[in-house]
């Protein structure tokens, strides 16, 4: 097959896996926009239980009370049809790599997208709410709590990616170490740094107050610790599996 037909073919697998991508999440988002306001109300849960007796939500521009939910809609359709994305992706690009990058690759994917959602799911029943709960207390005397519902979504997804991308942590440190860029030995060495630096993100990436930079910088170290954790007992399994091979291979050779 010369460049150009193979380039060609290569386009067209990536066209249809497109399009396969596309079609999931449109089946998706169906019958989430059916429900888009019952979604919505359930995304807000967190802040509703804890305004003050009169308080409410508002919609400030004339089309945000349709907008907003639809953006819901999408955004449960977007995590409903990921499997199918990951699968027409890993598809794609699986061909390429060798049988080693196939099996770290998969695992990889399949723990880096439930971290995430576990992020996202701590976020939304442990974070918020005592987030939201801190905020309405300290509310000045008279000021009435009325957050723009086109504004929460977008604080809410901002907590839900800083969150998300927080618990993949040990999937970055298993990486890092099993490409051999650093080793488990420089990662417990800088450990203090990591430390302060998880505080530092935390606050540049939550709002202003001690809870949620506390709620996200913790995990954001276990996780580290966990991913080192992980990292030491796969090289330690790696280096079994390695020694009984070239046993394997020993016994095979003098036979």
């Amino acid at each position: 097959m010369t460049i150009e037909g193979s380039l060609l073919s290569h386009l067209v697998e990536l066209r249809t896996r497109l399009i396969r991508i596309i079609s999931g999440l449109l089946i998706g988002f169906i019958p989430c926009a059916f429900y888009a306001r019952e979604l919505y109300t359930m995304l807000a849960q967190p802040l509703l239980e804890k305004l003050p007796q009169g308080g409410q939500m508002i919609a400030t521009d004339v089309a945000t009370p349709f907008f907003v939910p639809m953006k819901v809609a999408m955004m449960l359709a977007f995590v409903i049809a990921l499997p199918h994305t990951l699968y027409q992706t890993w598809a794609f690009i699986a061909p390429g790599l060798y049988t080693h990058e196939k099996r770290l690759a998969l695992p990889l994917v399949f723990a880096g997208s439930l971290l995430f959602f576990s992020g996202m799911l701590f976020a939304y029943f442990a974070a918020l709410p005592l987030v939201f709960e801190f905020i309405t207390y300290f509310a000045p005397e008279g000021v009435a709590v009325m957050t723009d519902i086109n504004k929460y979504l977008s604080f809410v997804l901002s907590m839900f990616m800083a969150f998300g991308i927080t618990f993949e942590v040990p999937v970055v440190v298993m990486v890092l170490v099993k490409t051999g860029f650093i080793t488990i030995e420089k990662l417990r060495e800088i450990r203090p740094y990591v430390i302060v630096g998880s505080f530092v993100i935390a606050a540049i990436v939550t709002p202003p107050d001690v809870i949620s930079q506390f709620m996200l910088a913790v995990p954001l170290c276990l996780l580290y610790e966990a991913g080192i954790i992980i990292a030491a007992l796969t090289l330690k399994k790696d280096k079994q599996e390695n020694d009984k091979t070239r046993s394997d291979h020993s016994e095979n050779d003098n036979t």
